[in-house]
């Protein structure tokens, strides 16, 4: 491969990425939601983190997915 990364070095990224951001996910509700009014338990904080992230997950590969599919009629 003479350009990027190898697809396992893509992998990695891609989950460090999504584990730092439900670790921040979880963090900032933690803090926000007691604010707001909401005092949730940690679990109860990681069940709406995962959902998020499983959203963000699904809406990040239909993105790419889309403009693959469209990539030749892109500016």
């Amino acid at each position: 491969m003479a350009d990027g990364q190898s697809r396992a070095c893509s992998f990695f990224e891609t989950l460090t990425s999504t584990v730092i951001g439900f670790i921040l996910s979880v963090w900032v509700q933690r803090l926000l939601f007691p604010a707001m009014g909401h005092d949730l338990a940690l679990a109860e904080n990681m069940v709406v983190a995962s959902v998020f992230t499983v959203v963000s997950i699904l809406r990040g590969y239909t993105v790419r997915r889309l403009f693959n599919a469209f990539r030749d009629q892109l500016p």
